[in-house]
């Protein structure tokens, strides 16, 4: 995949982990997969059963689309194990290569509700965290390490489109649909301390709390943020049925948000979000109070691991 302006671009396929990705046959969540956060805000998956993540080789030339055969085998060979222990997590997806971030696989679907073409995309990340999950192999400066365990990283994102470009019957781009001009607001510091601020997090805080209940806590999930200057909803859980659910409450959300985007965006300039700001508070107010019922389901809660770091355990709806 290669991302060119809001293009998400598809270069290669695998044939033979794609059949095995067709093979599946799960409509259902599967309450095996337990969803959480690190202190970082990074989704990861708990598992009922270990998994081995096998050696990648950590270089790839950009230009070349397809990856080498080793690491082909060592991909099939994980989504295998995945689809035997979570067949629902991968259920009518596609996989495809990303030449510029090999150590992240990427699965795909397209739905439609209405007339609007929406991109679930899910990105795993098989970079190993310190101190997680036991090596069997030691990484070096061409192949990563060897490991088994039960959690993986992830994104799980649903992002709408204004269309999907084919060749030959293949998906070859995907071309995202820009609801946000530009989310850039400047520089603070000064020489080698000078740095971007963009209001992309402020953003996410916006959409987010416009759409939660009263009293419910469930920080570090967004279930809307904002990325590739567009609304797009976070799906903790990958399962077909969660997907599902959230595909009808992205598209309600950007029917009622687009109209006011500049506004917002005028208002994050001129400082940064608040409950309390006129035009959220507008907001709350003109949307429906039955649209924030999709959310009051879910909760979070802070707990330490066993090395003293805080993560969050994600609580979901039935």
């Amino acid at each position: 995949m290669e991302q060119l302006l809001n293009e998400l671009r598809v270069s290669y396929m695998d044939g033979e982990i794609n059949a095995l990705l067709a093979s599946l046959d799960s409509d259902e969540n599967d309450t095996r997969l337990k969803i959480g956060y690190s202190q970082n805000e990074e989704l990861f998956f708990d598992l009922d059963s270990e998994i081995f993540v096998p050696r990648f080789n950590i270089h790839h030339d950009v230009r070349l689309s397809e990856p080498s055969a080793s690491y082909a085998s060592a991909l099939k060979n994980l989504v295998s194990q995945l689809s035997s222990i979570v067949p629902c997590a991968l259920s009518g997806l596609t996989y495809y290569f990303d030449p510029a971030e090999i150590l992240k696989p990427c699965f795909f679907r397209l739905y439609k509700v209405e007339d609007s073409i929406y991109l679930y995309h899910l990105r795993l990340d098989l970079s190993r965290r310190p101190f997680e999950g036991e090596v069997l192999e030691s990484g070096t400066n061409d192949a990563t390490a060897a490991y088994r365990g039960k959690r993986i990283y992830a994104e799980s994102e649903i992002i709408p489109l204004d269309a999907a470009m084919w060749e030959l019957g293949r998906v070859k781009a995907f071309k995202i649909k820009q609801l946000i001009s530009n989310t850039w607001i400047g520089e603070t510091g000064r020489g080698y301390l000078l740095r971007g601020v963009w209001m992309d997090s402020d953003l996410s805080k916006f959409f987010t709390k416009l759409f939660l209940p009263e009293g419910v806590r469930i920080y570090p999930f967004y279930p809307f943020f904002c990325k590739y200057k567009t609304l797009c909803a976070s799906c903790p859980h990958p399962g077909p049925d969660y997907r599902k659910r959230f595909l009808p409450f992205l598209h309600r959300a950007i029917g009622f948000l687009a109209p006011e985007i500049d506004k917002i965006q005028a208002a994050l300039k001129a400082g940064s979000f608040s409950e309390k700001m006129a035009e959220f508070v507008e907001l709350r107010e003109k949307m429906p109070p039955l649209w924030r019922d999709t959310l009051r389901g879910f909760s979070s809660s802070a707990y330490l691991n066993n090395r003293d770091l805080k993560e969050y355990r994600l609580a979901l709806p039935d």
